[in-house]
């Protein structure tokens, strides 16, 4: 058996019969089974009662970690003449207007986020196909359609995690690396959940929260106690 076989069925054996525990029992549990060469992410899962079919039931927003989330950002920014260098002082990696555009129409994606002022979304409009299947979408509900690009850039580069409910009622999202601080770990878990209830939509109906996992990125998962995470 491969090396990485032999990681996942030690972590699995480690996680087995682990279900519904604290929050820090759950982080100090996927920390100790990490063996990987890189550090991994710390990934939450939460499944929601909610139908993202309807229009009253989608969740989505953004959370600022408090102990950020570890990960270099690349940031795009669609502005041009003072907005566009308001962007490049705040730290954008990449800045333009048309030919932004034609980079990303020619499969040219070399960011991982993307911001746009109100008057660049006629032509941020015709990309739709191309970003918004990768979630990056410049969207006014989440703060990445702004004039005010320096908050917006410096949000995107200080640890700031957008949301999306999927189809079948689950968000994902990384909230750290193992390398954190147990500590660090527990308090962003408990800001991403605490931005997701805050989200909860009119159309949601019964339990809202009904389930939250805990992996790092090339692990098993573990469901955590729902209150612990409150």
């Amino acid at each position: 058996m491969a090396k990485g076989g032999k990681r996942l069925r030690s972590a699995k054996e480690a996680f087995s019969g682990k279900s519904n525990i604290p929050v820090e029992e759950a982080i100090s549990l996927i920390k100790s089974n990490s063996n990987v060469k890189f550090q991994e992410t710390v990934e939450i899962a939460m499944n929601l009662g909610v139908d993202p079919k309807h229009a009253d039931q989608m969740v989505r927003g953004t959370v600022t970690l408090p102990n950020g989330t570890g990960k270099s950002v690349r940031v795009a920014v669609f502005a041009r003449g003072a907005k566009a260098d308001e962007a490049k002082e705040a730290g954008a990696d990449i800045v333009g207007a048309e030919d932004l555009m034609e980079a990303v129409q020619k499969g040219e994606i070399n960011f991982d986020r993307c911001i746009a002022t109100p008057d660049m979304m006629p032509i941020v409009g015709r990309l739709g196909r191309i970003l918004g299947p990768r979630n990056l979408m410049p969207n006014p509900r989440v703060g990445t359609v702004t004039a005010d690009v320096t908050q917006a850039v410096t949000n995107a580069k200080g640890g700031q995690v957008q949301f999306r409910v999927e189809r079948s009622g689950v968000i994902h999202a990384g909230v750290g690396k193992v390398n954190f601080d147990d500590a660090k770990l527990a308090e962003n878990v408990r800001a991403f959940v605490d931005a997701v209830s805050r989200a909860k939509p009119t159309g949601a109906k019964g339990k809202y929260v009904r389930k939250i996992s805990l992996s790092s990125s090339m692990g098993p998962g573990v469901s955590v106690d729902i209150e612990s995470a409150m």
